[in-house]
């Protein structure tokens, strides 16, 4: 009977925590129409465009191949490229604009480019574990 008493007790702190986050939801739509929710207070104040792929599905997509046909090379090639700093962030990213994959405000912006290099920089550590 204690132990139901706690579980409940639980799930109603739970509840009462997270309902103002789902109250603040909002809708937008991604580069395929498809509709997102999105959670503003999880947006930094200086968020240029929500429709960004976020910097480590980026290199992630590149990893994978995604960026190829925009001569970005995929795998350990990525990675050896990489290193050898014959491809930085904002090679990424054009390619991913070219690519339709991001806006081409993507290219000023700063932050943007300064995370994106930070997964170029972990991108060894990840291929490692894959």
């Amino acid at each position: 009977m204690k132990l139901l008493t706690l579980i409940n007790s639980t799930l109603i702190f739970a509840s009462i925590t997270l309902v103002p986050g789902f109250a603040v939801a909002q809708t937008a739509t991604n580069n395929n129409n498809e509709t997102i929710a999105i959670n503003s207070n999880n947006l930094p104040g200086n968020s240029i465009s929500v429709n960004y792929l976020q910097p480590f599905n980026l290199v992630t997509f590149a990893y994978q191949g995604g960026l190829k046909q925009h001569g970005i090379p995929s795998g350990e090639m990525l990675v050896f490229e990489t290193q050898n700093r014959n491809i930085i962030a904002n090679d990424l990213v054009k390619a991913a604009v070219n690519a339709d994959k991001l806006p081409s405000k993507a290219l000023n912006d700063q932050n943007y480019l300064s995370a994106v290099n930070l997964q170029l920089n972990a991108l060894p550590d990840y291929a490692a574990a894959d």
